[in-house]
């Protein structure tokens, strides 16, 4: 594929390395440097857009690329307040558009098996479940994005339970979850990837299910995997939508 980078900070080289290991060609780059010059007539010859950009910029290279008619996977956050608006000029415009805020392919694996694991738990009383997740103590907000999807998967295939709550543990303000909470348990420690644990616990055992993050480069091969993907595709995608297989 040819691919057209918008953003250049660390995640769109780190997404470039990916690309050229994977045998595509980066067609074009634009960052804050030259994107006042790009037109959408830059993008001729482009198979698909990935940015990781700014929020402040990401609906303005999404209007680009479909101005342009390149599809384009979004990675960049913080513009969801346009999403419906956006998807109606995506769908309106016949234009592709894959967006999401984890790319990690582990991750998205994660989410959907932490699904299924819910249902096939659910009808099993004696186990209690809860999320615990660790980041680096430069990680001020708890819990993570990626634990509040876990729980809601949770929640949405477990009968007993309808909301979550969060400890975040060493601020001395802990909570006690009743029986219809899922407890989301945080911890911040120096120099530990970030980690996020599914537990079932009864009398008798525990089932223990763990994504570990070594560092940001699967979020990086992630994006041009979903890349890879939209190719052949018209429409409105989520990143989970590539990941909801059946056995």
């Amino acid at each position: 594929m040819n691919i057209a980078l918008l953003g250049y900070g660390k995640m769109g080289q780190l997404i470039e390395r990916f690309a050229q290991k994977r045998g595509h060609h980066i067609h074009l780059i634009v960052d804050e440097n030259n994107r006042e010059d790009i037109v959408a007539g830059d993008l001729s010859g482009a198979d698909v857009a990935i940015d990781f950009s700014r929020p402040e910029a990401a609906v303005a290279n999404i209007d680009l690329c479909f101005a342009a008619g390149v599809p384009i996977v979004v990675g960049t956050t913080g513009w969801y307040g346009q999403l419906e608006d956006v998807k109606k000029r995506c769908l309106a415009g016949n234009n592709t558009l894959l967006y999401g805020s984890n790319f990690s392919i582990g991750v998205n694996v994660f989410f959907h098996i932490n699904k299924l694991l819910a249902a096939a738990m659910n009808p099993y009383k004696q186990y209690d479940v809860q999320v615990e997740e660790i980041h680096h103590t430069q990680k001020l907000d708890a819990p993570s994005g990626t634990a509040i999807t876990i729980a809601d998967g949770i929640i949405d295939h477990n009968d007993g339970k309808t909301e979550w709550i969060n400890n975040l543990i060493g601020d001395g303000a802990e909570a006690v979850p009743k029986a219809h909470e899922l407890l989301i348990e945080s911890h911040r420690i120096d120099e530990v990837p970030g980690t996020h644990t599914v537990l079932y616990s009864s009398e008798v055992d525990q089932l223990e299910f763990k994504h570990t993050a070594h560092s940001r480069a699967g979020f990086a091969l992630g994006a041009v995997v979903a890349a890879e993907w939209v190719q052949g595709r018209t429409g409105f995608y989520q990143v989970t939508e590539m990941f909801n297989f059946h056995l």
